[in-house]
């Protein structure tokens, strides 16, 4: 696995860029992740999503779906497309330090 320097610390990721190691993720690490997303300003909406993938993840071992994360995490889809504008499921875990969800291209 590569690693590349993020925030002025090693980290280590996939070829895409994705982390790799779940406890090297902190909030200020996903803030400046989500800058490279395109999200400037994380608000305590995008937090409360985040921090749900983050607390999904663990015992399931696979990053929530957006289907799971509006479903299971009681947010509105169309809401999720606003905050993570593009392609919302790739950019929420990428910010959140996991694994691109199943079927994510």
């Amino acid at each position: 696995m590569p690693t590349t320097r993020i925030a002025e610390r090693p980290i280590d990721v996939n070829d895409e860029g994705f982390l790799t190691n779940y406890d090297q993720w902190d909030e200020d690490l996903g803030a400046v992740l989500a800058g490279y997303a395109g999200i400037q300003e994380m608000t305590e909406e995008h937090w409360a999503v985040i921090r749900f993938l983050r607390a999904d993840y663990p015992a399931r071992k696979e990053t929530a779906t957006l289907r799971r994360t509006a479903t299971v995490g009681g947010f509105d889809m169309k809401r999720l497309f606003v905050l993570f504008p593009g392609k919302p499921a790739k950019k929420m875990s990428y910010i959140a330090g996991l694994p691109k969800p199943k079927g994510c291209v």
